[in-house]
């Protein structure tokens, strides 16, 4: 039996507080916290302590929004390594989507993921159920209390899983029961698009134009349709990637989050990246929804400080580099981030334009709080301990020696951050130190309180 372990003299971030303090892990919970150093009188006999001083400890991050490509993509990623890049990078759990090889649409399939899981990732997992124009009653047996929810996808992107009749579209907003987490690019407005500018470039098309056919308006449409159609139905609905300032007034803010059923999620991409960087990265920046403007990028900052965005999250959907490499339409959208996005966030913190309390709201809380996670997602007596430790004055540069993502790059190569994660804990078992990650211990499937 492990020896209870006392983490004691961080800065602890947690709940809108900022605080020294000491936390006691046994049996894999959070079984005290402490302000300051506790006394020997307030803590057991023969435990392991780690001191912790000047360093923050924060909840483990919640990333709502992965695609690891286990099965059927595995050249890219697969579960194994890229839980690995999640919890160097302070992500304890994931929440993986269902666009792999075969598509996850049956339950079978479904219940196939979380073995693979169970038997290689080393942090916590939950998998979405998918839907298409043809499985909505397969979708209805998803257990609300086993996974986190269900994917739709109102436009076409990598592993199409398009879902675009009405009739379907009706019933999975009037039916299900779950939180859909929704795609939402108008599929008609990108074909016009993509198909004016192929007649002008053929496959030649500058990366820089992929916002412009991807574009704001093909974004705003599609998201307006879903919530609308959540309105309508009264649909838990939770809007995923949103990269445009203008879908900002789709959403409100005069609720705690806890009394929305329409929620928002932003992704690190769209926080960090504008269109102007397409001239330096190219396609290795190619995401759906595209980079857009840096007003926007200064639009949705706005939004995620002042609660009209609600959760931040990364879309983690990694390709080899041979595929990146391409001309506009060959080339794949989606690249690696779950290993850097709290670094990203960090560094706005290092910035100063956002707080480290509402990085933790956003990253760790509020995904608790949207999925109704089941003792997770806070520093809290009686939960698991799924905790993170970050050295806020410690340089990390990242480089092709210390990036774990099996496709082997990061659109953040060559870039030094200003905070460095030194040590995650997954159930209150250290499966990251500096470095070194721990392959013996493996996660726990998430479970919801619905």
């Amino acid at each position: 039996m492990k020896k209870p372990l006392l983490i004691r003299n961080a800065q602890i971030v947690n709940e809108g507080q900022s605080f020294n303090g000491s936390v006691l892990i046994s049996d894999g919970l959070i079984t005290e916290i402490f302000r300051g150093v506790p006394s020997n009188e307030q803590i057991p006999e023969n435990i392991e302590t780690l001191d912790a001083e000047d360093k923050l400890l924060i909840p483990g991050v919640i990333d709502d929004q992965v695609h690891f490509r286990e099965p059927g993509l595995t050249h890219k990623a697969d579960i194994e390594s890229e839980s690995r890049a999640a919890v160097a990078g302070g992500v304890t759990s994931f929440m993986e989507m269902p666009n792999t090889l075969p598509p996850t649409l049956t339950q079978e399939l479904l219940e196939e993921k979380y073995q693979i899981a169970a038997k290689t990732s080393v942090a916590n997992y939950s998998f979405y159920m998918g839907t298409s124009n043809y499985n909505v009653d397969e979708v209805l047996k998803t257990d609300p209390t086993t996974v986190c929810g269900v994917k739709i996808f109102l436009g076409a992107s990598t592993g199409n899983l398009l879902v675009d009749d009405p009739q379907t579209l009706e019933r999975l907003f009037s039916e299900c029961k779950l939180l859909i987490a929704a795609h939402c690019e108008d599929e008609t407005i990108i074909k016009q698009n993509s198909a004016a500018f192929f007649q002008k470039y053929g496959e030649n098309v500058p990366i820089n134009m992929h916002a412009t056919i991807r574009s704001s308006e093909a974004c705003y449409r599609s998201s307006e349709y879903a919530v609308n159609m959540a309105k309508k139905y009264g649909t838990r609905l939770h809007v995923l990637h949103l990269s445009t300032a203008q879908e900002m007034q789709l959403f409100d803010n005069s609720m705690p989050l806890e009394d929305k059923h329409i929620t928002a999620e932003v992704c690190v991409h769209h926080l960090w990246f504008s269109d102007e960087d397409y001239q330096k990265l190219g396609t290795k920046i190619k995401w759906n929804p595209a980079v857009k403007t840096a007003n926007d990028r200064k639009e949705l900052m706005e939004a995620l400080i002042n609660d009209k965005l609600d959760v931040v999250a990364t879309d983690h959907a990694p390709h080899n580099i041979e595929e990146k490499n391409n001309t506009y339409f060959k080339a794949p959208s989606g690249g690696p981030l779950v290993q850097h996005s709290l670094l990203v966030m960090l560094e706005f913190w290092q910035q100063k334009k956002i707080s480290l309390e509402k990085i933790v709201e956003k990253m760790c809380h509020a995904p608790a709080i949207c999925f109704s996670l089941k003792n997770r997602g806070f520093i809290r007596k009686g939960y698991y301990a799924d905790l993170v430790l970050i050295d806020p004055s410690r340089f990390f540069a990242v480089n092709k020696e210390n990036i774990l993502y099996k496709c082997g790059w990061s659109p953040f190569e060559a870039h030094t951050f200003h905070s460095t994660i030194t040590h995650t804990f997954v159930n209150g078992n250290l499966v990251f130190e500096n470095g070194i990650i721990n392959d013996s211990y493996k996660g726990m499937r998430l479970l919801f309180n619905r």
